[in-house]
């Protein structure tokens, strides 16, 4: 259990400090949007294009793979039901079903990867499926999302603008910018990579500490206007990811041991620290995304000490 008490260790201490950055006001009132700009504009886009351009894209076609892939669509399907017929609107729905199923395989996977199942290798296909796969179309909807709410309010925009949503997105172009590396085995010389690993190195630090700061002055989480979006994805992120993908891993796929270990664990991580930046970034479900991590990252600790004490 070291692993996930470690993991979980090191992102509290960073919120910590973020949040006593916030309390302190050392970064002013605009330190939050700050930080969270220069995530999404510069440093997740350069963090993705490292990352993937230096992998190995076989690993994405595999049996686990398809498990998880199964279980996110099941239960962000799940969401975008419930939104819909409840009308929350597409951009709050669309963090909703991303903080209901897109896992923190990062910053909290690798290391529990390392001490829970003891190979860093094993988060890799499911970050590569949700940076190449689930990333660019989310924000794509998030971005024609915010186009439908400009021309609401009167600043239409153009159709060829929002054809070509994704190739304007700085994380969908550092993430296909890479995949094209990758998949070319193109070389890019050290004086570009370089530079591009020491301000993607930048990224989890600047989202943790925003993230802290968010947390200055807000109420108790699952509490005011967002309460139900917020428990509804908390109980599919929490319970319902991980039950699904045991259930296919088992029941459709037979895998057995420590590769139906793998795939449940990987399941019940807890909602990724990112997908606050971009509901910051795109002003939508913000408290939704804020809240949402928080009690799934608080619910995925005994979750996962329960899961690997029975199939560990």
């Amino acid at each position: 259990m070291q692993g996930v008490l470690t993991g979980f260790a090191v992102i509290a201490v960073v919120i910590g400090v973020g949040y006593v950055i916030g309390r302190r006001g050392y970064l002013g009132e605009n330190g939050r949007e700050v930080l969270t700009k220069l995530a999404f504009h510069v440093a997740s886009p350069a963090l993705l294009f490292v990352t993937l351009a230096r992998a190995d894209l076989s690993v994405i076609f595999s049996s686990r793979l398809l498990v998880t892939a199964l279980s996110t669509a099941a239960v962000a399907g799940v969401f975008v039901a419930v939104g819909v017929v409840r009308r929350w609107g597409l951009g709050r729905v669309t963090i909703g079903a991303l903080c209901s199923s897109y896992v923190n395989a990062g910053n909290l996977g690798i290391p529990i990867a390392v001490y829970v199942l003891g190979d860093a290798s094993l988060v890799a296909p499911v970050l590569l499926f949700q940076v190449i796969a689930i990333t660019p179309i989310a924000l794509t909807v998030l971005d024609l999302a915010e186009a439908r709410q400009n021309a609401s309010e009167g600043r239409k925009t153009p159709l060829w603008q929002r054809l070509g949503a994704p190739l304007r997105n700085p994380i969908a172009v550092g993430s296909l910018s890479g995949v094209l590396v990758s998949a070319t085995g193109l070389h890019v010389p050290g004086p570009i990579m370089d530079p591009l690993t020491l301000i993607g190195n930048m990224s989890v630090p600047a989202v943790l500490l925003a993230f802290g700061i968010s947390l200055c002055g807000s109420t108790l989480p699952g509490r005011g206007s967002d309460r139900h979006p917020v428990l509804l994805s908390v109980a599919l992120k929490a319970v319902g990811q991980p039950l699904v993908a045991w259930a296919l891993a088992s029941g459709v796929f037979g895998l057995r041991g420590a590769p139906l270990l793998d795939v449940v664990v990987t399941s019940a991580l807890p909602a990724a620290q990112n997908l606050f930046t971009y509901a910051s970034q795109y002003r939508a479900g913000v408290v939704l995304a804020r809240e949402a991590i928080l009690l799934s990252t608080m619910l995925s600790v005994p979750v996962l000490v329960v899961v690997a004490a029975l199939l560990g």
